[in-house]
């Protein structure tokens, strides 16, 4: 697999990018919203892309929930009108800055009243992965050895395999007579996807500020995934970037505790911007892409990879399914992080020891069709602290007249 030339650069002063990395190569074609923080309202606003400007778009849509609960939410967004708060390299520019000036906007995750879920073990390679790491128990010596060994019996090349299928059901079948059985295969190959709650109502991050990993955790790693926009009615109507960030160390002791290592401060990271469905870009489209990740640390360590989407084992589609329907509803919608091959075994320090963050890794999670998302890593305890949930922004519209 040939890894494309990422569109990002190095860890320096401009380290969030610029904004034509942060859209989509085609985004004069394309139709975007997100939300801004907007220091006049002392409020977050929904916002439109067009011809590089950001155009507060609140007096028709107070939420972005709303934009998306639309019956056509691309053709609503493309013929809107609204207010021009600044270029988009400006508004980046005061998203990422060392000293923000609270005077002028920047830019915020691009979801808000939407629940945030998550699929996982939707690669093969996630799903040894997520083995590794529940028999590992955090032992990364010992991880090594498993990874060496299972791939080994039972091989590396599972992308063909259907969840679900009778060649699934022989392969569950071989593993438990080996003792190999595990609840992450259960979820791998079995019928039922694991779709988790991945943070709080309004929790998610943007581009150009922290994501954050507990300081207690000393194996960890990005995962960058694709991100559906769905409706309440499970229609999905767009997509986004997402940072699944993952404790492997922790989940990896108990999976009972994967609310630890997935829900932490600054732990889910979404964006630069929604790109709404329309004729140029929809589901066939988000099936068929490649999300690039480069990590670039402060000790010069870099990495590269990239998930493609055509080797899911799962459907987009059929994982909505599982998520929203008569069995389980959604009134203001999700977004919902498809899963990530990235399973990273590349050795940081020792060997064998393969790969964790260390603070201040710039990730950058790249798509030419949906921009670039880019974050720095801290420790969750020193990240921004969520303050402004569900009741903050009720009362923040009904005060601007706009409920």
């Amino acid at each position: 697999m040939t890894v494309p030339e990422p569109r990002g650069r190095a860890a320096d002063a401009d380290w969030f990018g610029t904004a034509a990395e942060a859209l989509p190569d085609d985004a004069a074609q394309s139709v975007l919203i997100g939300r801004i923080w907007d220091p006049s309202v002392d409020g977050p606003s929904p916002v439109t892309v067009r011809d590089g400007q950001v155009i507060d778009i609140s007096h028709r849509f107070p939420t972005v929930r709303d934009i998306c609960e639309l019956s056509d939410p691309s053709a609503t967004v493309a013929a809107l009108d609204g207010r021009v708060v600044g270029s988009v390299g400006a508004v980046l520019a005061n998203t990422g800055a060392a000293t923000r000036d609270r005077t002028r906007p920047w830019l915020l995750a691009p979801v808000d009243l939407q629940a945030l879920k998550a699929a996982g073990v939707t690669f093969p390679v996630s799903m040894i992965e997520r083995v590794i790491e529940e028999r590992a128990r955090g032992d990364l010596a010992l991880a090594a050895d498993l990874r060496r060994r299972m791939l080994a019996d039972i091989g590396a090349d599972l992308h063909s395999l259907v969840p679900g299928s009778a060649q699934a059901q022989r392969l569950k079948d071989l593993l438990v007579a080996e003792g190999m059985w595990s609840q992450y295969l259960e979820v791998g190959i079995g019928p039922d996807a694991e779709i988790f709650t991945k943070g709080q109502i309004l929790s998610a991050v943007g581009t150009a500020v922290p994501v954050g990993v507990l300081a207690t955790s000393t194996w960890n790693n990005p995962e960058p995934e694709v991100a559906l926009i769905v409706q309440s009615s499970g229609r999905i109507v767009g997509a986004t970037l997402g940072n699944d960030v993952n404790l492997r160390d922790v989940e990896g002791r108990s999976a009972l505790l994967l609310p630890l290592a997935k829900d932490n401060n600054a732990s889910c990271a979404l964006g630069p911007l929604i790109r709404l469905f329309d004729e140029r870009f929809d589901l066939r489209r988000v099936r068929e892409l490649e999300v690039a990740l480069t990590i670039h640390g402060m000790d010069g360590f870099h990495l590269e990879a990239v998930s493609e989407m055509t080797r899911m084992s799962r459907d987009p589609e059929a994982l909505v399914r599982q998520m929203v329907g008569p069995h389980h509803h959604y009134p203001d919608g999700a977004v919902l992080m498809l899963g990530t091959m990235f399973a990273p075994i590349q050795d940081r320090d020792r060997p064998g020891e393969g790969f964790t963050h260390k603070i201040d890794d710039v990730v950058r999670i790249d798509c030419p069709a949906l921009g670039t998302l880019v974050n720095r890593v801290r420790h969750a305890q020193e990240c921004a602290p969520w303050h402004f949930g569900v009741r903050a922004l009720m009362g923040n519209l009904a005060r601007r007249g706009l409920l």
